[in-house]
C-alpha cells in the first residue's frame, strides 16, 4: 500500500514519499501528507494518545478534512471531534511516523469491555507450522459479550492436528481476554479478489449456526 484515504477527507491523507523510493515502506500506508496531522488513539475511548508501535485508532486533521455529514448531526459527531477525524481504521505508528493498518474499527471483537483484535490473533496463528490460512471473528457470547473465533485451514500433512491442541497454544501467547474460545478447520477463508478476508461471510454462518 502506497497510499491512504478516505472519503471524508476528500480523500487522501497519508502516501508514501515516491520521490524517494529508498524511503517507501511498502507495507505501510505512509507519512501524513502536507498540513496533515495524524494521532494513533486508544479504540475505546478515543481520547489517549498512544505511543509508537501501540494499536489503536487512527485519527487525522487537515484542511481537506469535512465539515460534517450532510443532515446527519449525531454521525458528524461521533466522526468529528475537537477538530480530528475518526477513521475507525485501526493500526499503528513506527518511529519515523510511518502508518500500518491491521483492522477496522467495526471488525473489532469486544469482549467484557475489552477491544480485541483479530488480526493480532491471525498472525499468531500463522505462526504455528500447522496454519496455511486463517480467520479470526467475533462470536456472540451471553457473558461476555463477544469472544473470538478462528477459522483454520491445514496444511497438507497436518490434519492430524487437534483444535484443542492449538488454541492451548495460541492462548498461551495472548492475554487472557485476547483469548480465542473456539477453532473450527474449514477448507478455504472467504476472501476478495485483493484478498481481503470476507469476515461477514464467516459472521453469516456463525448467526445460521445459532439460529439453528
Amino acid at each position: 500500500m502506497t497510499s491512504y484515504g478516505l472519503t471524508e477527507a476528500s480523500p487522501g491523507t497519508h502516501s508514501n514519499p515516491v520521490y524517494n523510493r529508498r524511503l517507501i515502506k511498502v507495507k505501510t500506508i505512509g507519512l501524513p501528507i502536507h498540513d496533515t496531522k495524524q494521532k494513533n488513539v486508544d479504540i475505546e475511548t478515543g481520547q489517549k494518545e498512544l505511543g509508537v508501535a501501540e494499536v489503536g485508532e487512527l485519527i487525522v486533521q487537515g484542511p481537506q478534512v469535512m465539515q460534517g455529514y450532510w443532515k446527519a448531526s449525531e454521525a458528524t459527531a461521533e466522526a468529528l471531534r475537537d477538530g480530528w477525524l475518526y477513521s475507525r481504521d485501526i493500526g499503528w505508528c513506527d518511529e519515523d511516523g510511518y502508518v500500518t493498518l491491521t483492522d477496522r474499527k467495526k471488525e473489532m471483537i469486544k469482549f467484557k469491555g475489552f477491544s480485541v483484535a483479530p488480526a493480532q490473533i491471525e498472525a499468531l496463528l500463522l505462526e504455528h507450522p500447522a496454519v496455511a490460512d486463517v480467520a479470526v471473528i467475533a462470536k456472540p457470547d451471553e457473558e461476555a459479550g463477544e469472544v473470538p473465533k478462528a477459522y483454520v485451514v491445514l496444511r497438507p500433512g497436518y490434519e492430524h492436528q487437534s483444535a484443542k491442541e492449538l488454541m492451548e497454544w495460541v492462548n498461551s501467547k495472548l492475554a487472557n481476554y485476547k483469548n480465542v474460545h473456539e477453532i473450527e478447520f474449514i477448507d478455504a477463508i472467504p476472501r476478495n479478489p485483493s484478498g481481503k478476508i470476507l469476515r461477514r461471510i464467516l459472521k453469516d454462518q456463525e448467526r445460521q449456526k445459532i439460529g439453528e
